[in-house]
């Protein structure tokens, strides 16, 4: 595990006294896979009897879920219970906990936000990783409501995100709101923001570390912060707890994060409205 989140998951773990090399194990072979073979590594990875099975999204959680019912499961979704990966989130049934995010509630919060910071935009890009996006009806109401119009791309590689972002500066886009994604929020997302800054095009992304890293703005939960709770969740389990003891956990704290640097780079003037909400505003 090689990712500055990665290595607070890593860390955390050795503050509940699970060290990697000393008493912990990891076995990476899982990261970065195409969703195309999340079934195929999930049936590998329990073949080594871990104690436990970390995954990040609903498709990874279900493909865990397929692969074994005996191994406890921490996974960091968007919705456990919408998704159905468990019966109930304080006392999950069968093999599954883990933290549920709410992401795809927080999608229409961040085309509002978009809005806010780009008024004068009337075609805005909703950007997911599969078509079709789950929350569409739910994001062309409140585009409707603003005035706007909505179009919708999706992309699961690197050359369907290029080709996707390059597609949006072909049609005059004016901004993009990327969807909640353990793909686009996760192993794409250096190449979106080098890629929405090729084509200057301001957009609001999922995590606050985006913005960090030179993102223009951010809605939502650090990543960091829920990695810690993953972490978390799996000590207890490491140390003898039922997954039905362990309930489903949600972030502690949204964040709008602002980066003022790429905005004045993109020509784009953040209403100060918008910034004195702003939690995290980088100059």
């Amino acid at each position: 595990m090689a990712t500055a989140a990665s290595q607070v998951f890593l860390d955390e773990l050795g503050e509940t006294g699970f060290v990697e090399g000393h008493n912990l194990e990891i076995d990476s072979r899982g990261i970065g896979v195409a969703p195309a073979s999340y079934e195929e590594v999930a049936v590998e990875l329990t073949k080594a009897r871990p104690d436990v099975l970390v995954v990040f999204g609903a498709d990874g959680a279900r493909a865990a879920q397929k692969a074994t019912q005996r191994i406890p499961i921490v996974a960091l979704a968007d919705d456990l219970l919408g998704s159905k990966l468990v019966a109930s989130m304080s006392h999950p049934d069968g093999n599954t906990t883990g933290v549920a995010i709410f992401a795809f509630q927080l999608d229409v919060k961040r085309l509002e936000l978009l809005h806010e910071a780009l008024p004068a935009a009337r075609k805005i890009a909703v950007f997911a990783d599969h078509e079709p996006i789950r929350n569409i009806d739910a994001l062309e109401s409140a585009a409707l409501a603003f005035g706007i119009e909505i179009v919708p791309y999706a992309a699961q590689s690197e050359g369907e995100v290029i080709r996707a972002v390059d597609a949006m500066k072909a049609t005059s886009v004016e901004a993009v709101n990327v969807l909640a994604s353990p793909l686009l929020g996760g192993s794409l997302r250096s190449l979106i923001r080098d890629r929405f800054d090729l084509n200057r095009l301001p957009a609001i992304l999922q995590w606050p570390e985006e913005v960090e890293a030179g993102g223009l703005i951010a809605y939502g939960p650090r990543l960091s912060a829920v990695f810690r709770q993953c972490a978390r969740l799996v000590a207890k389990l490491l140390r003898g707890a039922k997954v039905t003891e362990v309930p489903v956990e949600q972030p502690t704290e949204l964040v709008l994060a602002i980066n003022l640097k790429t905005a004045r780079a993109l020509g784009v003037i953040i209403p100060p409205t918008l910034l004195t909400g702003a939690d995290r505003v980088i100059d």
